[in-house]
C-alpha cells in the first residue's frame, strides 16, 4: 500500500447510512483519506454538503461527464457499507446503473482489497440469489463482514452498524498483527 491511505467508502440507501459520519471520523482517526461515493437514493437521505466538509472532498453520486477529470484520488482499499440486498445482487451480475455500482464493478478486477458490510433483512439473505451472489463476489476477492455480528436495532427500530467494529475488522484484515 502507498503512503497515501485512500479509502473509498461506498454506501447504499440502508438505515446505517444515516450515521455515515461515524465511520468517516473513525477512518480519518486511523489515517485514511475518506472518499465517499453514494447511491442516488442514499444521497437523498443524508446531508451531502455536510459530508463534503467532513471528508474534505467531493461526495460522488453521479458519473462525471466525458472529459471531466475524476475529483477523487486512486483508492488503496474499498469499504462498501452499507450495501443492500439489491446492490449486492446487481454487483455480482456486473450491473453498473449507478456510479457506486460502476466503481465497485471496475475495482473488483484491479487487485485492491474490497470489504463489504451488507445490510439486508434476514428474509432477503435467505433468497437463493443472494447467497449465490455473495459466493460469486467472495470468489472474486471481496471480503464480506459478518453483518449479523455488526448490526443491531436502535430504539426506533432502524438497523444500525457497530461502526467501530466495522473499522476494526477492516484494520485487522489490512494490518494483521498490529
Amino acid at each position: 500500500m502507498s503512503e497515501d491511505k485512500v479509502i473509498y467508502l461506498i454506501a447504499a440507501a440502508a438505515p446505517p447510512v444515516l450515521e455515515i459520519e461515524i465511520p468517516i471520523s473513525l477512518l480519518q482517526e486511523c489515517g485514511w483519506q475518506v472518499c465517499l461515493i453514494l447511491t442516488p437514493t442514499a444521497a437523498g437521505w443524508v446531508d451531502v454538503p455536510r459530508l463534503e466538509k467532513a471528508t474534505r472532498a467531493a461526495v460522488r453520486v453521479y458519473p462525471r461527464r466525458p472529459g471531466d477529470q475524476d475529483p477523487l484520488p486512486e483508492a488503496n482499499v474499498v469499504l462498501g457499507a452499507p450495501l443492500t440486498f439489491n446492490m449486492i445482487n446487481k454487483w455480482a451480475m456486473g450491473v453498473s446503473d449507478t456510479l457506486a455500482l460502476g466503481v465497485l464493478n471496475e475495482l473488483l478486477g484491479v487487485g485492491i482489497p474490497i470489504f463489504s458490510a451488507p445490510c439486508a433483512k434476514d428474509a432477503l439473505r435467505k433468497h437463493p440469489a443472494y447467497g449465490a451472489n455473495v459466493r460469486t463476489l467472495t470468489a472474486s476477492g471481496v471480503h464480506f463482514l459478518n453483518s449479523e455480528r455488526l448490526t443491531s436495532r436502535l430504539g426506533n427500530g432502524l438497523v444500525t452498524f457497530d461502526w467501530p467494529a466495522v473499522v476494526g475488522v477492516l484494520d485487522a484484515a489490512l494490518y494483521p498483527g498490529l
